[in-house]
């Protein structure tokens, strides 16, 4: 059951970073490599979501996207790791609870 609720509470997590995988599969490779930073924003905002979770994950990413402007120098910039030890991102990428062993 508590497996259960934590798969619906990851959902929205889960479903920003399919949206994430969709948007650099079809639309990332049409403006080439173009970001001031690295990782891209679009590689940022999937990290951020994997790592932070999704409403901390959007603010990030919004953060980090009005950051990247011609003013901006640039440079390397990765996602503060904040993982849960009972999360781990799947070989997909997806979050996924860990299996405990009762």
């Amino acid at each position: 059951m508590k497996s259960a609720l934590l798969e619906i509470w990851l959902l929205p997590r889960n479903l920003a970073i399919a949206f994430m995988h969709a948007y650099r599969r079809v639309v990332s490779p049409l403006y080439g490599e173009v970001c001031r930073y690295y990782p891209s924003c679009s590689r940022y905002a999937l990290e951020a979501y994997q790592q932070r979770g999704f409403v901390v994950g959007v603010v990030l990413t919004t953060w980090r996207l009005l950051r990247c402007n011609p003013f901006s120098s640039g440079g390397i910039d990765d996602v503060k790791p904040g993982l849960r030890r009972y999360l781990v991102i799947s070989s997909r990428g997806f979050v996924r609870p860990t299996q405990r062993k009762a």
